[in-house]
C-alpha cells in the first residue's frame, strides 16, 4: 500500500535545502534527514567475527556488516537529462486583441501558457537580429570569437540606414561595443559590420542564421537579411511567434545578452553617442530584462520581452501590434499576468535524504533511507499550490543485494490524485545478501 497524502507546505523550504539534515515537519508526506542504516534485528555479526577470525582475515572493518561500513561509495551519478523544473499549470485565458499574433512560454520547459495565432508567418522587423545575437554567441562559446575581438568598419556597413550608430568606414570597435549598438540601440549598420567580420559578407551571415535555425528546428523561420529591414520585397525575413520564443529561449542562456538587453542606456564612441533602450519596459517593468524590439510598416510593431522573478522565467512575443503603446501594453499584461497566475513549488533537491525507511529483504541491513536523485521544481496555477500533495512511494518488496544509487522508489507530486511530477530516489549504500557468503563478496569483490 501506498503511504497516504499530506499536503506539502506553502512556503517553500530553500533555507532547509542548505543543511544536510531537514527535520520532519508537520504536513511534509516525507521528511528528510541524514543517512541512516538500520541492523538487521538477529543478523549474525558475532558469528562472522568468529569465522574470519578463524580463518585468518582479521577484524578489521567487520562491523561494516552491522551497517558502519567504510568501503568507498562511488559518486552520486549526474542526471543531465532529469526534468528539473515541470510546468503542470493550466493555460491562461485572455483576451488580449491588439496584435496580430502573440505567444506567452514558460522559459526553462517551453510550455506554451497563452498563444494568438503563434504559428502565423510575419515579417519580425529587426527581431531578427535576436537570432544575428545568438549566432554570434555561439562562435564565442565555441572560442572562434571573442567580445574583445576587433571589428573594422566597412563603407557598406557605413552607408546602411534606418536605426543606427551612424558608423563611418575606417572606425574600429570591439565586438561587444558592437553587439550593445544592436541589443540596445537596435543598430542596423553594426549589424552588417558584425556579420562581415564573421562570414565575409552579410550573404554568407544570413546562412549562418538560417543554419541556426534549422538546428532548432524552426521551420517556418527563412532569414534574408541580418537587420530586419524589410524595404527589398526579395529579401524580407520571415517567422512566427513561436519560433522567436524559441530564439528566446537560447538566448536567456547567455548573461552577456541579457545584460546588454536590459541596460537604458550606454555610452558609444567614447560618450559621443548615447545608446537608449528602444524597450520602454526596461527598468519599468520588475524583473524584465530583455529583448528585442522590431518595427517596419509591414511588420507593425512588435516585441520579444523576457523577465525573471524568484525561479520562474517567462517569454512574451507580440508581433503586429497597430501603436507603440500597444506592443508595449500587451506584453506588460501578457507577462503580469503569467506572473500572477503561476507559482513555483521546490519539492526537493538532490541528495535530499528520506527520513521513510525503505525495507530490504534478505540484506545484511534491514533498511535504508533514500536520496533524492535531482532537483525538482513544479510550478503550479494559483490557487493549486494550496492543493498540491507529495507522496513518496517505495519499491515493493525490495531485495538485496543492492549497489550504490540503485533506484529504491520514487516522490509523486500529486493534484486531486493526479500525479503531475516524480522524481527518483536511490539509495546512497551497498547493501550486501546477508550471511558469510554475501558479506565476503562485498568485501572482496
Amino acid at each position: 500500500m501506498r503511504p497516504h497524502l499530506s499536503r506539502l507546505p506553502m512556503k517553500l523550504r530553500s533555507s532547509l535545502h542548505r543543511t544536510l539534515r531537514r527535520p520532519t515537519r508537520p504536513g511534509v508526506a516525507f521528511a528528510l534527514s541524514a543517512p541512516v542504516l538500520t541492523s538487521r534485528p538477529g543478523s549474525r555479526t558475532g558469528f562472522v567475527v568468529l569465522a574470519i577470525a578463524i580463518v585468518g582475515f582479521g577484524l578489521v572493518g567487520l562491523t561494516g556488516c552491522g551497517g558502519g561500513d567504510t568501503e568507498a561509495v562511488p559518486p552520486m551519478p549526474e542526471l543531465p537529462d532529469a526534468p528539473v523544473l515541470r510546468f503542470s499549470g493550466r493555460p491562461l485565458e485572455w483576451a488580449g486583441e491588439a496584435c496580430e499574433s502573440a505567444i506567452l512560454i514558460e522559459a526553462e520547459t517551453g510550455t506554451i501558457l497563452y498563444e494568438k495565432n503563434s504559428h502565423d508567418r510575419r515579417p519580425p522587423a529587426s527581431i531578427a537580429k535576436m537570432m544575428l545575437e545568438l549566432v554570434v554567441m555561439r562562435e564565442v562559446d565555441a572560442g572562434r570569437l571573442s567580445l574583445n575581438d576587433s571589428i573594422r568598419v566597412s563603407g557598406s556597413a557605413s552607408k546602411l540606414g534606418g536605426s543606427q550608430v551612424y558608423l563611418k568606414q575606417g572606425e574600429v570597435f570591439s565586438l561587444e561595443q558592437m553587439l550593445e549598438a544592436i541589443a540596445i540601440g537596435s543598430a542596423n549598420d553594426a549589424c552588417v559590420a558584425v556579420a562581415e567580420h564573421i562570414a565575409g559578407t552579410p550573404g554568407g551571415f544570413v546562412q549562418l542564421m538560417n543554419r541556426e535555425a534549422d538546428l532548432l528546428r524552426l521551420e517556418a523561420t527563412e532569414y534574408k537579411n541580418v537587420h530586419g529591414l524589410d524595404d527589398d520585397p526579395n529579401a524580407i525575413n520571415l517567422t512566427t511567434a513561436f519560433d522567436i520564443a524559441q530564439i528566446a529561449r537560447q538566448l536567456v542562456q547567455y548573461p552577456d545578452v541579457l545584460r546588454m538587453a536590459s541596460t537604458a542606456e550606454a555610452p558609444f564612441r567614447d560618450g559621443q553617442f548615447i545608446l537608449r533602450n528602444t524597450n520602454e519596459l526596461v527598468g519599468r517593468f520588475p524583473g524584465l530584462d530583455g529583448l528585442k524590439t522590431g518595427y517596419t510598416s509591414k511588420a507593425g510593431f512588435c516585441l520579444c520581452a523576457t523577465a525573471k522573478r524568484g525561479d520562474l522565467r517567462l517569454i512574451s512575443v507580440v508581433l503586429g501590434c497597430p501603436t507603440n503603446r500597444d506592443r508595449f501594453g500587451v506584453s506588460r499584461e501578457l507577462l503580469g499576468l503569467g506572473f500572477g497566475s503561476f507559482l513555483p513549488m521546490e519539492i526537493a533537491k538532490r541528495g535530499d535524504v528520506i527520513e521513510t525507511e525503505v525495507p530490504v529483504a534478505g540484506g545484511t541491513v534491514a533498511s535504508i533511507h533514500p536520496v533524492v536523485a535531482h532537483d525538482l521544481t513544479v510550478i503550479v496555477s494559483r490557487p493549486d499550490d494550496r492543493l498540491l500533495e507529495t507522496r513518496f512511494v517505495p519499491v515493493e518488496d525490495l531485495q538485496a543485494p543492492l549497489d550504490p544509487w540503485d533506484p529504491v522508489g520514487e516522490i509523486e507530486v500529486v493534484v486531486d490524485d493526479h500525479v503531475l511530477a516524480t522524481v527518483p530516489v536511490w539509495t546512497p549504500v551497498a547493501v550486501p545478501k546477508s550471511g558469510l557468503g554475501g558479506w565476503l563478496k562485498s568485501r572482496f569483490s
